[in-house]
């Protein structure tokens, strides 16, 4: 459905990454036919919510004006997230923006952790072991490939 509102009004470059396991930032811009003095709100669902959740901290600009979000505690399901940023004028109305993101495809994920490094002079061969990063959601196996890069000093 088309939005209602000034044209331009809703948000623009709208994006979200997933990073430290269980955070979450979303940051947008004020869209460029918006009024000075719009205002932006976020919410967001998951599958398992009845109701829509809004943003508990905005992230601000120097004018006050809500530009982004930080989400603690974040839960990745595999399921897509219902994004919906609306806003308010007290001189027109603003068009809404809303999207659906897999919120494992936008994770930024953790460096492997544990590593050891063992080498046998006389063999002439190393063992390199690590752990696999926590990450948010289930499908842990399939997501990693390693590459290592061995520099001689």
């Amino acid at each position: 459905p088309v939005s209602a509102g000034a044209n331009g009004s809703a948000v623009e470059n709208f994006s979200c990454v997933v990073y430290n396991v269980s955070f979450m930032n979303c940051t947008w811009q004020a869209g460029r036919g918006a009024p000075e003095d719009t205002q932006y709100f976020l919410y967001w669902k998951q599958w398992s919510d009845i109701d829509g959740t809004e943003c508990e901290l905005y992230i601000k600009d120097e004018h006050g004006r809500n530009t982004g979000c930080r989400f603690q505690n974040v839960m990745i399901e595999t399921e897509n997230v219902y994004f919906l940023v609306n806003g308010s004028s007290n001189n027109s109305l603003i068009q809404f923006y809303d999207e659906y993101i897999s919120l494992y495809k936008i994770e930024k994920l953790m460096p492997p952790s544990n590593i050891t490094v063992r080498c046998d002079e006389i063999k002439k061969d190393c063992i390199i072991q690590w752990q696999q990063p926590q990450i948010s959601h289930s499908r842990k196996d399939k997501c990693f490939k390693y590459e290592i890069n061995i520099k001689y000093k």
